[in-house]
Parts: structure tokens; sequence; C-alpha cells
């Protein structure tokens, strides 16, 4: 199994989204599986690595959880993004960038009885952007402990600059509330659904990106112009999974998820994947498929300049889909505990993500093409997981 700790954003290659995504990510961190038990004290140590579409991602990430006592499990996770960026954004609008991203994050959980209840606070900084984010969940088990509910609260206060102007600088909050029940099916089948409602409020877009808009005037036949953005936004999403145990010790898994959100995005996530020990080594794969709609005021290229109340030409805005196969081994190199140390693996987990746009258009290499018949946009991306975890 993956550690819990933030991975890297696959598809979110913004600073503004990415750093969002890994704050909301902390609920999790702190949260035990089950109420009613306790996370088990472990040490996490990660690289990570992602290259695609002319970004590349990598830097370390650990984390550190122990328990005090029967109630009480603390955890600090320190997580760093070295940045190089020629997207397509970047290359065909701006200048390619280098930049650092550093997160901490700290909370604990406390168990009284049959409820846990998990606190995290985590804080994310880069040159242009600072994220800091609240979480609070509680975890009930009930009839025996055959199920459990669960309810969680995340609030994140986001500070956006510029490196191009100085005196630029912007705010955004953020809101999540989640619910969800998870379910002992059978002796082999646990199951769970998820609800959660995210409401952002303040400058939403990014501050770099630009629209292009046709005009006849500019020898290419279109020019651009600032993104402009609505500054509130609720999305809504459920999702459920299942995990089926097969009697050789293996295992099934799956979910669905969909989202939709007052932009007019809805997007419909689906993965699978089969887990197998074998001696010390555990095996798996999996497969997701992801595609979505576009916001309804995103275009590539829109007819004239203003040409409505809001614009927006992020690629992540507009219709596309992705499939991602998944594949990971891991050793347990401590089989039966040495001195203090119950368990230690070595990990390894590879995704390979193949992305494809609806009406994104590719403007790179566009001398002669007429604006709006440029081909459309795809690209993939890998990305790796190297980290060992122990357990004391």
């Amino acid at each position: 199994m993956r550690p819990a700790v933030p991975e890297v954003a696959v598809a979110v290659t913004s600073r503004k989204l990415r750093a969002g995504l890994v704050g909301w990510c902390l609920l999790f961190i702190g949260a035990g599986a089950l109420a009613g038990v306790l996370p088990e004290d472990r040490a996490d140590a990660m690289y990570h690595y992602y290259d695609g579409g002319g970004v590349q991602i990598d830097g370390p990430s650990l984390l550190m959880r122990k328990s005090v006592g029967q109630s009480f499990s603390f955890f600090g996770n320190y997580y760093e993004d070295s940045i190089s960026s020629a997207s397509i954004d970047v290359v065909t609008t701006a200048s390619p960038y280098d930049e650092t991203r550093t997160e901490y994050s700290l909370g604990f959980d406390y168990l009284r009885g049959d409820t846990t209840m998990s606190f995290a606070y985590g804080n994310s900084e880069e040159d242009d952007y600072e994220a800091n984010t609240f979480n609070f969940g509680i975890a009930q088990d009930i009839f025996s402990g055959m199920t459990t509910v669960t309810l969680g609260y995340g609030k994140g206060n986001d500070t956006v600059m510029s490196n191009v102007d100085p005196d630029f600088e912007a705010d955004m909050d953020r809101q999540s509330y989640r619910l969800g029940v998870s379910q002992v099916i059978t002796r082999n089948m646990l199951a769970s659904i998820n609800y959660e409602v995210v409401t952002d409020e303040g400058f939403l877009n990014n501050p770099y990106r630009s629209v292009r808009y046709l005009d006849p005037t500019s020898g290419s036949g279109y020019s651009f112009q600032p993104e402009r953005y609505p500054n509130t936004r609720t999305s809504n999403a459920v999702g459920v999974r299942s995990r089926y145990f097969l009697p050789y010790r293996a295992a099934l898994h799956g979910g669905y998820r969909y989202f939709t959100d007052d932009w007019e995005i809805d997007a419909h996530n689906a993965d699978v994947g089969y887990t197998q020990p074998i001696g010390p080594w555990t095996f798996e794969v999996g497969y997701r498929y992801y595609t979505q709609s576009a916001a309804e005021f995103f275009s590539d290229l829109f007819p004239y300049e203003d040409a409505q109340n809001f614009l927006a030409r992020d690629k992540e805005l507009s219709s596309f889909d992705s499939h991602t196969v998944q594949a990971g081994v891991s050793y347990d190199f401590i089989e039966g505990g040495w001195s203090f140390l119950e368990k230690g693996t070595l990990n390894v987990f590879y995704d390979h993500v193949w992305f494809s746009y609806d009406d994104f258009r590719d403007l790179r290499n566009n001398t002669g093409v007429i604006p709006g018949q440029e081909p459309t946009y795809e690209f993939e991306a890998d990305i790796l997981q190297l980290f060992v975890s122990f357990w004391f």
C-alpha cells in the first residue's frame, strides 16, 4: 500500500491548484483509517518524480507518526517540490521558469472509545503563492464496528502573488465539508461512500495565464489578454469504493467518483486495481480513467477582445480525458521485526498517463495555420515514487 504522504499532482500543474490539492490532503494524513483504532507508529521517506507536458517536478517527502499513550497519535510531514516548467501554457505566452515549493504539516488524532477526532494544519510556500490549511475530522464506529461514519471540515486561506508585478497580491479562501460511510459487507468485502462540498472565494485564476482572441491586425491572426474568472466556485463530489479480499491473500479494489460544479464542469473518474502478495513481495497493478467537460467560460479562441464577462483558456478547464496505468512493488526486508522495528518495506510505484484534450489547441509550430484549426493538444506523463517505510 502506498504511504500516507501527499502525492505529486498528476493532472494539475498550475501553482494555485497544486498547492490547494496538497493542502486538502491533510485531513486524510491526520485521520485514522477506522474509528476506534489509532494509526500505526511509522516513518516514511519518499522521493517523487513527475515528467510530462514540458513540466518536471521532483523532491523528497518525510513523514513521522508516533503514538503517545493510548489516546493520542501525532504526525509531522515535510514535502518539497522542485518545479521546472516549459509547459505549453508557458512557452506560448511566457518564459519557462524554475521554482521550489515547500510544505510543512502537523496534526494529531485523539481516540476516545469508538470515536477518533483528527486535527491537522499545513503551510505551503513558493515565490508567488502561500497556502495555509486547517482540517478537522471525526470518525465514529457503530453497529459493533461494522459501520464507520466520518465527518470532516477544512478551511484554507491562500495568498496569490506575482513575480511579474511585485505590487500584486490577492486572497483566496476555501472551505470543504465531508461526509462518509464505510461498511463491512461480508467477511471478504469492504465498501464506502463519500460526499464532499468545496466552496472557493477570492482570486481563483492564475495571474500569469492569458486567453487568446481573433485579431485581424495581428500577424498570427490572434492576440492575447489576461484570463478573468468568477470570484466564487462551489463543487460537489460523490464517490464509492470497494475492496474484495480473495482467498489466496490477493485483493481487488475499485472505485468511481462523480464531480460537478457551478462552472458547469462535470467529471467522471473510475479506477480498478489488483494486489498480490508473494512471500515478502507485494505486487500491485491498476488502471484509471478520467474525463470531464469544459467550464462554461472556457474557449480556446474567443471571437474578439472582452467577448464575455469571464474568460479562461486553462487546459485544465477544457474538455479532456486521461488514461493511467499503474504498477508497483513492495519488499518487506524486516520480516518478523528487528530491534525496535516491527516492519520495514522498500517500495517502487510507477504511473504512466495519457492526456487528450478535445478543445484546447497546440499553438506551437502553427505558422500558416488558420486560427482555431490548430491540432488539439495531447501529451504523456511519467510519475515515479520511491519510498522506504518503517513501523515501530
